[in-house]
């Protein structure tokens, strides 16, 4: 079947729910149209960063700190913590530690924290249960094997926010660089989690999984007053420069590949979305800096037709070993009939029907605009 791919960056038909306009541009690149007016690079975004620096250190004052910033070692959210400290303000880091920290991430999150002088709150996952749910998404076969970490990794750091009397949440993502992943390839919300692991999990339940409920995103969004900022979109955020930065300045090492920091992403992301669902994440991340400016559309399409994903072997057989899964149960999972979170219950009808509250909520900063983008038709 010949895929029809964007006129103007390099997503395709293999995304299920993409959508082109009478230019040939398709859904994604709308969004980001979307964003860029949010948050211009072109007129005063230095007035729009100081606004939002001076509210947080305005509602963090005679607290310890003033902001949380998650931590995981790769490249957004180091520069985020580095941009934080150089903007004069006093993060916490938080780290989750899922069990699948590289070698590489544990020296990037240490030597960062001791060369900014933040001190650093890690959540350890219990593994049982961790692994658990890892293995339930597995046996979903749904292209969101990764949702359990992404979905902890949020929930933590509310929760430590509402402990810390903290009102932000600071977020490294960048639509510039990394784009809006489009919902059939990553889908998160806490009744798909409980569905997929109700029917999937060895274990009844957890006792020790954060579990961000949306009776708790509102309480933390309307009663605590808890907001995520995602500080890279007020800042020109330019990869080729930020590498070089975090390696003159706090000694940071690159480990291979985008969010190649944990080893169990780096297995889901090189290894078994291309190889069972023909999924390649770099779309989405070149996708976003050919719209940025950053790269040329030929170089992103030339990177990704001629060099296939290399994934690593002892990778794999490392994640298998520490799943506990055999050779042929892991077979089963991947022949298995591939399926999507609209086979399992979801907020997703819920949360289309309030599209246009969810929307206007969004804009006045009270919900986590990550909603938006990651639900808008």
């Amino acid at each position: 079947m010949i895929k029809t791919i964007c006129s103007r960056c390099i997503l395709d038909t293999s995304v299920e729910d993409i959508w082109f306009d009478e230019h040939g541009e398709c859904k994604y690149c709308k969004i980001h149209d979307e964003m860029e007016k949010l948050h211009p690079l072109d007129i005063g975004p230095e007035k729009e960063l100081k606004k939002i620096v001076d509210e947080i250190k305005h509602k963090g004052r005679n607290k310890s700190y003033d902001c949380i910033s998650g931590v995981s070692g790769g490249r957004d959210s180091t520069y985020t913590l580095y941009m934080a400290v150089k903007l004069g303000l006093r993060p916490l880091a938080v780290h989750f530690d899922n069990g699948w920290n590289s070698d590489i991430s544990v020296k990037n999150i240490k030597k960062a924290c001791e060369k900014l002088n933040v001190p650093l709150y890690t959540v350890v996952a219990d593994w049982e249960e961790f692994k658990d749910l890892q293995i339930a998404f597995l046996k979903a076969s749904t292209p969101d094997a990764d949702v359990p970490t992404d979905y902890a990794i949020y929930s933590v750091l509310y929760e430590v926010a509402q402990i810390e009397n903290v009102r932000y949440i600071l977020n490294g993502h960048s639509f510039r660089t990394e784009g809006t992943s489009p919902v059939s390839w990553t889908y998160m919300d806490p009744l798909y989690v409980s569905s997929v692991h109700k029917r999937f999990g060895k274990l009844k339940k957890f006792k020790s999984f954060p579990h961000m409920t949306f009776l708790k995103l509102l309480w933390f969004s309307f009663a605590k007053g808890i907001r995520e900022v995602r500080l890279m979109e007020f800042i020109d955020y330019k990869k080729k420069d930020v590498d070089g930065i975090l390696k003159n300045e706090l000694g940071w090492e690159y480990y291979g590949g985008h969010h190649h920091e944990n080893l169990y992403t780096k297995f889901f992301q090189s290894y078994y979305l291309p190889t069972k669902f023909n999924i390649d994440k770099r779309k989405t991340e070149l996708s976003a800096m050919v719209r940025s400016g950053q790269i040329t559309r030929e170089e992103a399409l030339k990177e990704v037709q001629q060099t296939p994903y290399e994934y690593d072997e002892d990778v794999v057989k490392y994640a298998l070993n520490k799943l506990g899964l055999s050779k042929n149960e892991f077979e089963e999972i991947m022949n298995s009939s591939l399926k999507s979170h609209d086979d399992y219950n979801t907020y997703l009808p819920f949360i289309k029907l309030m599209r246009f509250p969810i929307r206007i909520a969004t804009k006045l900063h009270i919900l986590p605009h990550i909603l938006y983008l990651k639900y808008a038709k």
